[in-house]
C-alpha cells in the first residue's frame, strides 16, 4: 500500500470537509445578519418591554455584570479569557433566545458563538443587548425577565425589590431549576451568599468557568449545563 498516497487523500478529504464546514457557517452568519437587520431590529423597535436600563440602579447593573458577564462592555460578543465569565456571555445568551427555536448543546454552540460575534454584537448596541437580557432571560417556572420574576416569586414590582430579593433572581439565571427560589430555597440562599462575597471582592474566580464560587454538592450538580462546573477549581 502506498501510504504517502493514502495520507494525501486523507488530507484532501479533511481539507474539503473543513471548507464545507466553513462555507456552512459563513452562510449561517450571513443569514443571521440578514435576519437581524430585516426582521429582528424592526421587531424590537416596535416591542414594548416592562423594564428599561434606567430601572436598574448602578449597583444592580454592576452586580448583574459581575456575575453574568464581567467584560460585557469590552468584548466582541464572546469572552474566553475573563475569570468567572463562563462559556456563555450575555450576547450569546440572547442569541439562544432570539435566533434558536430550540437550542441543543453541542454543535449548536458553534453557531451560537459565531452569530454572537459576527451578527448580534456588531449590529445591536451593548445597552440594547442588556435591556433585552433583563426583559427576556428565563427565571424558571415560565417566567422571563426581572419584572415577571419579581411578580412571580415576590408578588411585587421589580422596582420594589430589596437587594437580597434582587440577588435571589440573579442567582437563578445560571440554572433556574437548580437554584429555584420555590423548589430549592436553601440552594438559592447559598448562591446569594456566594454572590455577595464575589461582589464584595472577598472571592476571586479561579478561572474562566468558576461560576459557582465554591464547590457544589453532587445533588446540586445534577442538571447543570455541560462544562459549567469544574470541581478541580476547588481542590
Amino acid at each position: 500500500m502506498n501510504w504517502g498516497r493514502v495520507a494525501r487523500r486523507t488530507a484532501g478529504v479533511g481539507l474539503a470537509l473543513l471548507a464545507l464546514m466553513c462555507a456552512y457557517y459563513a452562510i449561517e452568519v450571513w443569514k443571521a445578519r440578514t435576519y437581524t437587520t430585516e426582521t429582528l431590529l424592526p421587531k424590537l423597535k416596535d416591542t414594548v418591554y416592562p423594564l428599561t436600563l434606567a430601572d436598574l440602579t448602578p449597583r444592580q447593573r454592576g452586580i448583574l455584570l459581575k456575575v453574568q458577564d464581567p467584560a460585557f462592555y469590552s468584548h466582541g460578543g464572546v469572552d474566553l479569557t475573563t475569570p468567572g465569565a463562563g462559556l456563555t456571555t450575555i450576547t450569546q445568551a440572547l442569541v439562544k433566545i432570539l435566533y434558536f427555536e430550540k437550542f441543543h448543546p453541542g454543535v449548536a454552540k458553534i453557531r451560537q458563538t459565531l452569530i454572537a460575534a459576527y451578527a448580534l454584537d456588531p449590529l445591536v448596541g451593548k445597552d440594547e443587548q442588556l435591556r433585552l437580557f433583563i426583559n427576556l432571560i428565563g427565571l424558571g417556572e415560565g417566567t422571563h425577565g426581572f419584572e415577571e420574576g419579581a411578580r412571580h416569586y415576590f408578588g411585587k414590582d421589580f422596582r420594589g425589590l430589596d437587594e437580597d430579593q434582587y440577588l435571589a433572581l440573579v442567582a437563578m439565571i445560571i440554572a433556574p431549576r437548580n437554584f429555584s427560589l420555590s423548589q430549592h430555597p436553601e440552594r438559592n440562599r447559598e448562591r446569594v451568599a456566594r454572590i455577595k462575597r464575589l461582589v464584595a471582592g472577598e472571592y476571586q474566580p479561579k478561572g474562566l468557568c468558576d461560576l459557582y464560587y465554591g464547590p457544589l454538592d453532587p445533588e446540586t450538580q445534577k442538571g447543570l449545563a455541560p462544562f459549567s462546573y469544574f470541581a478541580f477549581y476547588y481542590k
